[in-house]
Parts: structure tokens; sequence; C-alpha cells
């Protein structure tokens, strides 16, 4: 029960902040937008750091010297599977007029929505990760850890959810529909952990590299999509400050918690 709770937090926050189209008017202002999504990228890095890479090396503490291979393994190959992912589906990101990906005839909705379900891939594949090795009863990962990584990532699923949820509505859909389509860009995050932890007897072998290839995706998403987003339009240092409470709060939550 615990487990599936787990899994559901980071859904709860993209729910939630799509929710914001019911209150708000407008699309979020653009230094506010920045600020979240410097945020996002902070508490993304953060999470990549310490949930992730860190636990990916203790627990290859028999290798010696070598214990950064899974580690530089994995995190390798997570970047060349969302630069896969980026190449091959179609989406759009937000200020954006050309889309990405292979040329299909999709609406322009749907491949915002199949940007922001690009970008959840790997967080909901690293809580998958956390909770199957956390359920295979590895001394490294406990289930306050698992969880600090889901509510780390569900706070930042939070502005994830209202940037896609009210640019939709300002495009002219109905507030209940902006709602669903931004909620469903963070469904493929509960899916993607439970499949996870239903293969976690195959994992376990594997469990620091896939740690690392987590991190990697996630890394990749920050410094491909949010920190350029984050810096469109006029300068401003609001983002960098952003960025710096998201990866100080993601770090508490961790030590704390884990």
């Amino acid at each position: 029960m615990n487990t599936f709770l787990g899994i559901l937090i980071p859904f709860a926050g993209t729910t939630l902040g799509a929710a914001c189209v019911f209150f708000l008017k407008n699309e979020i202002k653009p230094l506010v937008q920045k600020m979240l999504l410097g945020f996002a990228s902070g508490v993304m890095i953060a999470a990549s750091v310490w949930s992730l890479l860190i636990p990916s090396m203790d627990m290859s503490e028999h290798m010696g010297k070598l214990a950064f291979i899974p580690a530089a393994v994995g995190f390798g190959l997570g970047i060349l599977f969302l630069l896969a992912m980026d190449r091959l589906i179609p989406h759009l990101h937000l200020g954006c007029s050309e889309p990405e990906g292979k040329k299909c005839s999709l609406k322009k909705n749907t491949m915002l929505v199949l940007a922001v379900t690009l970008h959840n891939i790997p967080e909901g594949m690293a809580v998958g990760v956390v909770f199957a090795g956390m359920l295979a009863h590895n001394s490294d990962i406990s289930m306050m850890g698992a969880f600090a990584l889901s509510i780390g990532i569900a706070i930042q699923n939070f502005p994830e959810g209202a940037i896609i949820s009210l640019p939709l509505k300002s495009e002219g859909n109905t507030r209940a529909r902006a709602f669903t389509m931004g909620t469903l860009s963070g469904i493929v995050e509960p899916i993607g952990a439970l499949l996870t932890i239903l293969l976690a007897s195959y994992i376990t072998p594997v469990l620091p590299y896939l740690l690392s290839f987590a991190a990697g995706a996630m890394v990749y998403v920050v410094v491909e999509e949010l920190i350029p987003e984050a810096s469109e339009g006029d300068h401003s240092n609001i983002a960098t400050i952003g960025f710096a409470v998201g990866f100080v709060v993601m770090m508490i939550l961790d030590v704390a918690l884990g």
C-alpha cells in the first residue's frame, strides 16, 4: 500500500498543477514561469545526484576504485535514450512554432502534451527504480528515501502541470479539456513506475545501472529543455534563484528523510 501511494505522489503533483486552470484566468507571467522552470530544474538535478547517482555508486562499492563504472555507463545510456526519444517522438515545446521529432499530422495541442509526457518518462522510471530497490531490501534505499524522491518530483510536477494546462486554455480549449490534457501528460509516471516495480526481480542485479540511467535521462531533460525555456525572453536571474531553491529543497528532503 505504501509503495502504491508512493508512485502516485508525483502524479498528484501534476494533477494539482493542472487544476490551476480553474483558478487562474490567464497564462502564468513570464517571470513566474522562469522561476518555476528553474525550480523544477534544481529539484531534478538534486534528485539525480542524491537519490540516484550516489546510491548507484554506494551499491558498487565492492568494485573498489571502479565503483564509478555502473554510474557512468548508466548515466550515458540515459542521455542516449532520451536523445533517441527526442528524435523519434513528435512533440512541440511551449513557445516554439516548429515541432521536433518525426513529422506527423498531430494537432498542436497533442504535441504540446507529448512534449511534457516525454519529460515525465525518466521521472516515472526514477520513482519505479527506487521503490523496486527498496522492495528488494537494498540497504542503500530506505522507504523514507524513496518517498523523499516521490515528494520532490511531485513538487516540481506542480508547476509543470500549470505550465501545460494554462496555455492550452488560452488557445481556446475549455478549462475541463485543458485540465484533462495537463493531467494526462503525467499519467506516464505512475504507469512507468508500476511497470518497473513489477520487473523488480529482474531489475535488482542491475539496479546501480538503472538508477544512473534514470539520472542521465532526468539531466538530459533539464539541460535540453527546462534551462533553455527558462532562459527565453528578457534576461533575468529569477530562473537561477529558482534553481538554487529547488536544489536545496530536494537536497534537504533526501538527506532529512533518506
